[in-house]
């Protein structure tokens, strides 16, 4: 037998994302590709964690993470979400949101068991489907308010369809789902006995008045739902990769085992300084995040439409898809190239995130920077106008 490479890396491909994020590096540019946060961590969450350090948090934590997290959790998730979720059972805490995916899609699909995705999709979630051998199968919505309707859903169903994803707000869109499409998924998902796998890291990122709905609120629903969140954008700490995931127990069990084999445990002063920055930071912290990410938005998509790039304005999240087509080049990648050489401004080509050819009309801008950042990126992007 020759050495070669397993065949579980041939369905995998480094992500555009971290592509274009090299790109830009390479030309010195202002990298609007990878969300990366370039906002500051609050100081409560870091002198949390240096705090812990040096009082010996420094050692492996449970499987599901530090009692302390899981408890502040446990509170946040019935006062913000309105899930009840036991800290000793029902909560495990991960190495990021994608590790906590990584974690529950190991424990609850088989090879080849199909996943319903609504496109444009966040490219890791494909990947860690393709990882762990299931089927991703696409739903898709219509630009540029990322619209769909029930039949979709009932288009893409399979015998061997076991799970739908809903990321909501979401990356890339920045699409916050609506009431009425999350009651047509449940239904759907009652109708069909799926898993509904929630992507809910970007809930304090709501624009333009909206409100953070948790799947897992909506009858019926709690007992098939695993709820996925996270500190890294909130807190401004992409670096430290805590994220979580909830589920009932009997889920949560087999979720737990799985987090253990892959990571151990999340790194333990820094789940002490997540939990720090829990419960103490006011709720006027998140409400000055999402006024303050609204007014980022707004300048620039003002800039690309300046600029003849039209945004698909974005409701949640801190991305934008804006439409490319009028750039030279015959697919999003070579415009993208185009882009940074004309402007030294990376953003990921939409081909990353469609399964079809309507990406090559698009592509994600990340506009989770500094005020001073963010302004040179309009003066820039608007030169193109």
């Amino acid at each position: 037998m020759s050495r070669e490479l397993s065949w579980r890396i041939e369905g995998l491909s480094q992500a555009e994302i971290r592509a274009m994020t090299i790109a830009c590096d390479w030309v010195k540019g202002i990298n609007m590709a990878q969300g990366v946060c370039d906002t500051p961590a609050p100081r409560t969450v870091l002198q949390g964690a240096q705090r812990a350090i040096e009082q010996g948090v420094n050692t492996y934590t449970r499987y599901d993470g530090l009692a302390v997290l899981r408890e502040a959790l446990a509170r946040k998730l019935a006062d913000y979400n309105g899930v009840t979720a036991d800290p000793e059972t029902e909560i495990t805490v991960s190495a990021g949101a994608t590790g906590s995916f990584h974690a529950a899609c190991l424990a609850l699909l088989n090879p080849g068991d199909e996943v319903l995705v609504f496109e444009p999709f966040y490219a890791y979630h494909i990947q860690v489907l393709v990882a762990v051998e299931a089927v991703p199968r696409f739903v898709p919505m219509r630009a540029p308010d990322w619209t769909f309707a029930p039949e979709d859903l009932d288009r893409a169903v399979t015998v061997r369809t076991k799970a739908i994803l809903v990321n909501t707000p979401g990356n890339p869109s920045g699409k916050v789902y609506s009431r009425a499409e999350l009651d047509w998924i449940a239904a759907f998902a009652a109708k069909h006995d799926l898993f509904v796998f929630t992507d809910e890291i970007y809930e304090y990122f709501l624009f333009d008045g909206r409100r953070h709905v948790s799947f897992a609120t909506l009858p019926g629903m709690a007992e098939r739902t695993i709820t996925i969140g996270g500190y890294s954008k909130t807190f401004s700490i992409t670096g430290w990769r805590i994220g979580y995931s909830v589920a009932e127990a009997r889920w949560a069990q087999a979720i737990g085992a799985m987090n253990d084999l892959l990571y151990v445990c999340a790194p333990a002063p820094l789940q002490y300084g997540v939990a720090v920055g829990i419960d103490e930071l006011p709720r006027s912290f998140y409400d000055d995040l999402a006024r303050d990410y609204q007014g980022k938005r707004d300048r620039f998509c003002r800039s690309l439409a300046k600029a003849g790039l039209p945004p698909s304005i974005p409701q949640g999240a801190y991305y934008v898809l804006a439409d490319v087509s009028r750039l030279p080049g015959v697919t999003s990648k070579e415009r993208a190239m185009y882009l940074l050489d004309k402007t030294g401004l990376a953003g990921v080509p939409g081909e990353a995130f469609f399964e079809e050819e309507t990406g090559k009309c698009f592509m994600r801008f990340c506009f989770a920077k500094t005020d001073a950042i963010l302004d040179e990126a309009c003066r820039r992007i608007e030169k193109l106008g």
